[in-house]
């Protein structure tokens, strides 16, 4: 990814300008153990496999990956300009550590991996946009048993 200082005043600027909204309550909750946690991937990478429908610049939908897939049968479909790919070509897990918690899992240093991951195509849009979408995942995490999520902003 480019530093800030490299990109044209312009890129800067845009990307200063965006807002943060503060949470209204304590965003985070203590929980068991991660060797006891069912862990989750959820992606700003614009993933998807490639029988999937792309993701389009001003996309706020999200796409299922399933823990059982291949890594080389997913595509990146991420909308930005400005997003370097070298590191997702070189190394899928940069923006789906997949084979890292199935690593964790054998080691018994997480507790099981989700059914199933989900991305996101985080450009173009304020993340307040995504809210409605990411209640529709946060249901179906729910639904998984899933009580720890890595979140993976790209």
């Amino acid at each position: 990814m480019v530093k800030l200082g490299e990109l044209s005043p312009e890129s800067a600027r845009h990307l200063l300008d965006k807002d943060c909204p503060p949470f209204e309550t304590a965003p985070f909750v203590a929980g068991p153990p991660l060797r006891e946690r069912r862990v989750a991937i959820v992606t700003t990478a614009g993933l998807h496999r490639r029988d999937d429908r792309n993701f389009d610049l001003s996309d706020l939908s999200y796409r299922v990956i399933p823990s059982n897939v291949r890594l080389r049968d997913l595509v990146m479909t991420q909308a930005s300009v400005n997003f370097d790919r070298s590191g997702f070509q070189q190394d899928i897990n940069v923006v789906l550590p997949l084979d890292r918690l199935r690593e964790m899992e054998a080691a018994g240093e997480i507790g099981s991996i989700a059914n199933f991951h989900y991305a996101f195509n985080g450009a173009g849009q304020l993340a307040t946009a995504f809210e409605p979408t990411a209640r529709e995942v946060g249901r179906m995490l729910k639904e998984d048993g899933v009580n720890a999520a890595l979140l993976v902003p790209v």
